[in-house]
């Protein structure tokens, strides 16, 4: 079993969906920026399978990582705190 599939059972399904949208989004930035994988692997400092695990929306990928691929390409992230009952 690999660390990502086992963290995904730990985690609920918004927090996968957010993960994914997170790699849809980092895919769709490097592509419009006509970078490849590799180019952004070695910008970030990171093994070109990371850049694709991001990609994937694994979750078992360092949130350091995903943060700062996205920081590559402009897009940041912005916290969203659960409304108080």
């Amino acid at each position: 079993m690999t660390q990502g599939k086992r963290i995904s059972a730990d985690i609920g399904g918004d927090a996968l969906q957010a993960i994914r949208e997170l790699g849809a989004a980092a895919r769709l930035a490097r592509s419009a920026a006509g970078e490849g994988q590799a180019a952004a692997a070695a910008r970030l400092g990171v093994h070109v399978q990371t850049i694709g695990r991001i990609e994937a929306g694994e979750p078992g990928v360092a949130i350091g990582h995903v943060l700062g691929l996205l920081a590559l390409y402009g897009i940041g992230v912005r916290l969203q705190q659960p409304e108080s009952r």
